[in-house]
Order: structure tokens, then C-alpha cells, then sequence
């Protein structure tokens, strides 16, 4: 059951575009970016990749000023013994700033392909939508909401939807932030522990921007889901602090 379970938690939430405030200037209304994070735990979805251990993570994106991208994000993972090692990520997609609202959110929406290089048959495809607005309560905040559906979950050939909002505020100039975010996962005939089909992942958390480094951030977060742990690595589903240092270019 816990191979079965954490083979499910992937990335969507990770991947899909990946934008820095300065990207290098490209002929043909092309624009690159990308991040590197080092984080102590790999956790998507609520649910370890890499048993509590740490990951070291690259996403890359080419966009057009229309709106189309293209991405790619790889990670360590560690699903146990003879399990794949590594995941690259392509995905494709398309963002654009809704200006006929009042709030000018951005509508961006995509697949992803989760991909094991060395285990083909945990491949699986998932769609998403992602609408998120800026200055929603306070200055220089964010919301970001989405929702995401495979008919392949896990490669297992499963309906399954995926909801998630995440709110990101600043403390004035400090360079000190908040963060928060709850999700929710339903798979159609899939146990995610104690009989269940579904489960309700969060995340609770402090941030601070280096202003000695420009795109430099550091963010420690709980991060846990309800998962009835009796039947699954403890560790893995319950709430534990995750600390992540990433850097945007």
C-alpha cells in the first residue's frame, strides 16, 4: 500500500510555468526562466516522494508573449526499494491575464506529464487550471487556485480530481511572508488509507526573500494530510515541518 500510495504523489502543484520577475531577453517574443530548490522533504500533495529524505529540484520554462510555455521539472524520489530514482516532468500550456475583470486574474491552464524514466509504467498524463489573483486582501499578496483531472491515476487507469487554494502575504518590508494551503485529492476505487478514496492535504508556513539575492527564498512550512496513518509510513502522510531554499532566475 505505501509504494501503491506514494507513487500517486507527484507534482502538479510544482510544475506546470515556473516565471521569475527578470528573464533573460530571447528573439521571437520569447522569454526563459526557471528555479533550483533544495528542499528537506519532497512533498506533493501532502505525501512524501522521497521517504522524509531531502531532494534537490530544477524547473525550466520557455514562454511566448502570447501566452504558450513549455516546461520541464525534474526531482529525486524515493518510493522504496526498486522504485524509479528520478522524475522529469514535461508539461505544456497556456497563461494569459483576464483584463476584463476588475481583479486582472491570471487564467493559465495545461497538462503534465509525470514521467519515470525508468519505470514507464508509473507514467500518467494530468490536465489543469489555475486561476490566481495578486493584492486580493492586502498588499502584495497572492491566491492561487486550481484544479487538476487524470482518467490515468498513477498509471492505474483511474478517474481522479485534485482542488487546491494557496494564499501568500507579506509582513510589510521584513522580507518575512506567510503561507497557506489546503487541498483535496478523490481517486475513483483507490485507497488512500483505511478504506478511503479521498484525503485533505495542508500546509502552514513562514517565507523570507533575500534582499542580498535577488530571487533567493527560503520557506518552512508544516505540511501534513488527514491519511489514516495506521495502514501507511507514518511519516509520510503526517504533518512534519519541510524546510526549502529556492532560487529564481
Amino acid at each position: 500500500m505505501l509504494k501503491k500510495l506514494l507513487v500517486v504523489a507527484t507534482l502538479t502543484g510544482l510544475s506546470g510555468a515556473v516565471f521569475a520577475d527578470e528573464t533573460p531577453a530571447l528573439p521571437f517574443g520569447l522569454s526563459f526562466s526557471g528555479t533550483a530548490a533544495l528542499t528537506s522533504d519532497y512533498r506533493f500533495r501532502g505525501i512524501t516522494q522521497t521517504e522524509t529524505d531531502p531532494a534537490l529540484q530544477a524547473g525550466f520554462t520557455l514562454a511566448h508573449s502570447s501566452g504558450l510555455y513549455v516546461g520541464l521539472w525534474g526531482s529525486n524520489v524515493n518510493f522504496g526499494s526498486g522504485t524509479p530514482s528520478l522524475e522529469l516532468d514535461p508539461s505544456i500550456g497556456y497563461a494569459t491575464t483576464l483584463e476584463s475583470f476588475s481583479s486582472k486574474p491570471v487564467l493559465d491552464v495545461g497538462v503534465v506529464y509525470y514521467n519515470y524514466p525508468s519505470a514507464s509504467d508509473l507514467n500518467w498524463a494530468e490536465l489543469y487550471g489555475k486561476l490566481s489573483f495578486k493584492n486580493a486582501l492586502a498588499e502584495g499578496d497572492s491566491i492561487l487556485t486550481n484544479i487538476n483531472y487524470t482518467n490515468d491515476y498513477a498509471g492505474k487507469d483511474e478517474n481522479s480530481w485534485n482542488v487546491n487554494a494557496t494564499y501568500s502575504v507579506p509582513f510589510g518590508t521584513t522580507g518575512f511572508g506567510g503561507v497557506a494551503a489546503l487541498g483535496y485529492t478523490q481517486a475513483d476505487e483507490y485507497d488512500f488509507g483505511g478504506g478511503d478514496d479521498h484525503y485533505v492535504d495542508w500546509k502552514a508556513g513562514v517565507t523570507y526573500s533575500f534582499a542580498s539575492v535577488s530571487g533567493l527564498t527560503a520557506e518552512l512550512a508544516a505540511i501534513g494530510t488527514d491519511i489514516d496513518a495506521i495502514t501507511v509510513n507514518e511519516r509520510g502522510v503526517e504533518t512534519g515541518a519541510v524546510f526549502t531554499l529556492t532560487k529564481a532566475f
